[in-house]
This record gives C-alpha cells, structure tokens and sequence, in this order.
C-alpha cells in the first residue's frame, strides 16, 4: 500500500511542473478583464470576449460585451501583457474613439458629396494621411487610459510598451532600425515617466524592454538637459493627466454614455431634414 501511494506522489509531481507551465493568453482575458473592472470601480456587467479580426466595440455600450483581438494576444507572454491588451480596448471606449470616428466620418461624406469629381480624388488622398494621424492619436489616448486602468488593477505598465514593440511595425521604422510602434510606446514611456517615475524605476525585466530603453534613453536625456524642453514636456503631460481624469470621471457618471453617438445623431437627424 505504502508503495502504491509513494508511485501516485512521484507521478502527481512529475505531472504538476507541467501543468502549471501551461498559460494560454485568451483563457486569460476573462479574469484579468474582471480585475481591471473590479479594482477600477467600473460596471460589474462588463464582459470581455476574445474574437478574430479587428474588434467590433461599437455596440458594446449596450451590450456591455468588449472584444479584444486574438491576434494582439500573440504577442502577449504573460498577465500584464494581456493586461495591456485588454486595457486599452477597454480605454478607447472611456476615450470614446468609436463616438469620434463616427462624426468623423459622417463629416467627411457630407463634405465629399457636395465635391467635384476631381476635389474628391484630391480630398480622399489628403483623408487617408489625416485618417492615420486620428488613428494615432485615438490609439494613443485609449494606450494611456488602458495604463491607468492597469495600474490601478496592479499590472506592470510597462507591459503595454513591451507589447506595443513585439507587435508589427511601419516599413519606415524597420528601415530606420527603431521599435516597431515607437510612437506609441514613446507617449506611453513619456505618461509613465511624468504620473508614475516609481513604475519606470521599478522596471521590466525583459529583453525587449531592455531594448526599448537603449532606444529611448538618449532622447529622454537629451530633453532633460534642456530646461525649455523639460518645461513644455511637463507642460504637456500635465495637460494629459487632467484630460485622461476627465474621460474617465465623465465615463463613470454618464455610465458610459456616449456624447459624440449623441452628436452623430443630432448631425444625422439634421441633415435627413434638409433633405425634406
């Protein structure tokens, strides 16, 4: 007998290494959604489901479901990365990028349909760099807001630069040698390095955050010494502070409602009575 119980513990331990090795990234999602929630005060019937192709949160003020991209998974390896990608889908909804981008893109067929021909060959080549710079900008705004977020659930925000950097970049950075996405990871470094200093000294401990700190510390150096760059950077930081603090202060009181769905609808409603 007491043989026989000796072989179930050598095998329980032979099986147990293994077991606990296994992390999937999308079984993740679920319960590192919940602590982002919980730890943030955010609405408890927030859901989170994991989905091929780009995430279709357009709806998710109503069904409370928020899609995180399977693909974004891949490059995460652990917790906080995972964190990360869960976060700033999260944070483009507090920022309410889907609100913007439909009035965006309302205004724009609006104007391009009262264009020649030719103004609207014209007018659609400019759309397409504007509509990669808004891009940007609203992916930077839901970067940092999903940061807040993260922290306040205790993840390492500095996930969110190391995934950022594993993920695919512009042909332009490959060719210049930079982290792909370095944009992006650049305002997320600069947020970090002026809210929270006690994250960028913490770390983390990764070969691609290592990277991206050899990259990044000669800018950040060079600003330093400069006192009018030092200046408009806390200048500007501080700005970002206030703001991220408004959108979430206004996402939590309005329970999520949407003031830019609610312009899109005035412009909607005003123009079918043109049309009459």
């Amino acid at each position: 007998m007491k043989k026989v119980l000796l072989s179930l513990f050598v095998a329980a331990i032979l099986v147990l290494p293994s077991g606990a090795a296994t992390w999937i990234a999308a079984d993740r999602v679920s319960v590192v959604g919940a602590q982002i929630v919980k730890k943030n005060s955010l609405p408890s019937t927030i859901e989170f489901k994991v989905v091929n192709g780009e995430p279709d949160n357009s709806m998710s003020h109503t069904t409370n479901v928020i899609q995180v991209s399977a693909t974004d998974l891949t490059y995460t390896g652990n917790d906080n990365e995972v964190a990360y990608v869960v976060a700033k889908e999260l944070g483009g909804i507090i920022v309410d990028n889907i609100g913007k981008k439909r009035v965006r893109n309302y205004v724009k067929s609006a104007i391009a349909s009262n264009l020649s021909t030719d103004n609207v060959i014209s007018t659609a080549m400019n759309s397409d760099i504007v509509a990669k710079r808004e891009n940007t900008r609203d992916a930077k705004e839901a970067d940092v807001m999903g940061i807040d977020l993260m922290i306040n659930a205790g993840y390492n925000p500095l996930a969110g630069i190391v995934t950022l950097t594993k993920m695919p970049g512009s042909t332009w950075e490959i060719t210049m040698g930079i982290p792909a996405n370095s944009e992006r990871a650049n305002y997320l470094y600069d947020y970090l390095t002026y809210n929270y200093p006690s994250k960028i000294k913490a770390g983390y401990n990764c070969q691609e955050y290592r990277t991206y700190l050899a990259y990044i510390e000669p800018t950040v150096n060079a600003r330093n010494a400069n006192k009018k760059k030092l200046a408009k950077f806390n200048k500007t930081q501080a700005k970002i502070k206030a703001k991220r603090a408004k959108q979430l202060a206004k996402y939590k009181a309005t329970n999520g409602l949407s003031s830019w769905n609610v312009s899109y609808e005035l412009l909607k409603s005003l123009t079918e009575a043109e049309k009459k």
